[in-house]
């Protein structure tokens, strides 16, 4: 029988039983589909992803683990008549907040928003502890190739055992395990030293935006012309707008996640996982404008994923998990020292013309973490149109407040082009 700890990012992304933090994903399509397909590919999905046919049990040992669930129920599917184009931000709204509690069903869900002229929108809703942006974005690819197809097939692979699984042959455990003996007596003493704030009271809130083509298309360009990355380009700007709107709140910092894919090419991108390395990046030197903003963040961003050692990162962590909730206590309470968690997914590589139905729009994930400080912005490009999602919540970030700074940043964005 299938049975894995969880690992550390996974226990921090799983809080507890009564804490849902859930990752939701949207489509919109053209095109009708008969709801038999949805079940049969959702089937096929099912079988071929090991996460979504297990329970996470919190109560039988010290720390929670995966165990395979025999009797596992089949990936439900939510159908919601379609009233407006907005639809799909209040079902994920309502999604964030409904608990995978029951161990017969499996740790995903779809919402179909069925609408009478063909246009419907697809949200794949998963914990985002079994899962990140890549993970997602291949099921709704996997979905939506079945869904045009059902007779086609997927292939299969096993859950790996534990962060051992990804070492290389050299790796000096003996030595390592001494360093992560002083990482873990170091990180007791930080935990004990810190000081707990008031826990987030806020309501949590996501806004949506999409740049036009010719504005995408404008900032990849220009972005190419001057030497700089989109995704350098996006920290600049939004690190800058905090700190016009906040002055000397801003933190001119970003934790900016990182694919782990591509330092473990093992975890292929067709694989449900949900550890992904993050950097920090920030503004270092005042007065300069957002182009030598981008080119020092790129910069800096080469050079930090260049050492990066996500194998040992991976097994680090392993040894950490006597701390983990102290970790979590932290991230509820302590404001952080950065201003957002910012993760550029790219271009979706998803076809937007299938036999049956066309691929009208894709929007961001939105998430609704229950830290103080929740500020994340994501974005991704589809269709050569950027979208965005940017989430908080009111105590820590009022809505207002985060508008200003989105208006800001798109300022910066275009302007400085």
């Amino acid at each position: 029988m299938m049975r894995r700890n969880l690992m550390l990012v996974e226990r921090i992304m799983y809080v507890d039983p009564e804490t849902p933090v859930n990752c939701v994903f949207t489509v919109r399509i053209n095109g009708e589909i008969p709801e038999e397909n949805f079940r049969t590919a959702l089937a096929k999905i099912q079988k071929k992803h090991p996460l979504l046919r297990v329970r996470i049990d919190n109560s039988s040992e010290r720390y929670p683990f995966f165990i395979e669930n025999k009797e596992i129920e089949p990936v439900p599917l939510r159908i919601v008549e379609r009233q407006t184009d907005e639809d799909w931000l209040q079902e994920s709204e309502k999604e964030w907040f409904l608990l995978f509690d029951d161990e017969n069903k499996p740790l995903a869900r779809l919402v179909w928003i069925k609408g009478v002229n063909n246009i419907s929108e697809i949200l794949w809703v998963l914990p985002h502890c079994i899962c990140d942006g890549t993970s997602i974005v291949n099921l709704t690819e996997e979905l939506l190739s079945l869904l045009d197809g059902p007779s086609s097939e997927l292939g299969t692979y096993h859950l790996f055992s534990s962060a051992d699984d990804f070492l290389p042959l050299d790796f000096n455990t003996k030595k390592k395990k001494r360093k992560a003996r002083l990482y873990l007596i170091m990180a007791r003493l930080f935990f004990l030293m810190q000081r707990k704030s008031r826990k987030n009271p806020g309501k949590n809130y996501v806004i949506h935006w999409k740049l036009n083509t010719e504005t995408t298309t404008q900032i990849t360009e220009k972005s190419k012309v001057h030497g700089i990355s989109v995704h350098a380009l996006l920290c600049a700007s939004f690190m800058q707008a905090f700190k016009e709107i906040q002055g000397n709140q801003a933190k001119s910092k970003v934790i900016s996640p990182v694919d782990v894919r591509h330092f473990i090419p093992e975890i292929r991108k067709d694989h449900v996982f949900a550890f992904a390395p993050t950097v920090e990046l920030s503004l270092k030197k005042a007065g300069q404008n957002i182009l030598d903003h981008a080119r020092q963040i790129k910069k800096d961003l080469v050079e930090k994923t260049g050492k990066m050692e996500a194998r040992e990162l991976l097994w680090v962590g392993e040894q950490m998990h006597p701390v983990v909730e102290d970790m979590i206590s932290m991230l509820k309470s302590g404001k952080g020292g950065h201003d957002v968690t910012l993760s550029n997914m790219g271009r979706i590589n998803i076809p937007d013309t299938y036999k049956n139905f066309k691929v009208e729009s894709i929007m961001s994930p939105t998430v609704a973490f229950p830290w103080l400080n929740s500020n994340t912005l994501v974005t991704t490009t589809y269709n050569r149109q950027m979208d965005f999602t940017f989430m908080s919540n009111e105590h820590f970030l009022p809505k207002e407040e985060a508008v200003r700074i989105k208006d800001k940043a798109i300022e910066f964005l275009t302007s400085s082009l």
